[in-house]
């Protein structure tokens, strides 16, 4: 099973059993959350943070929920045996997360 942690600061034993870090992959930003999935393919399970700090230039990064939207919309993925979790600190977003796959997820299984 493939697990995908994004989390610009937090490590993996920060929100999960120590015994399961090394099931993970890490990426610690929208652009490396992309490029992974876009060579590896989509993971089985997906840890969600949301705000992913600052860019290169100081300005704020795309976040855990661009994440999600990039993949509903854009990423021709199949999402429909995706599993995922937010651990994310900030309560709205993380609802903004949980909303927008969970219903997109039980958009997919309706169809079936």
């Amino acid at each position: 099973m493939k697990k995908l942690f994004l989390d610009d600061i937090r490590t993996v034993d920060m929100v999960y059993d120590k015994s399961i870090v090394s099931e993970f992959d890490v990426v610690r930003s929208y652009d490396e959350f992309v490029n992974y999935i876009h060579k590896n393919g989509l993971p089985d399970f997906i840890s969600f943070d949301n705000d992913l700090g600052l860019d290169q230039h100081g300005e704020i990064a795309p976040d855990g929920y661009a994440a999600a939207k990039w993949l509903v919309y854009e990423s021709n993925q199949n999402l429909l045996h995706l599993t995922f979790h937010v651990h994310s600190a900030n309560p709205i977003a993380a609802k903004q997360i949980e909303g927008l796959l969970t219903n997109y997820i039980k958009h997919l299984k309706a169809g079936e």
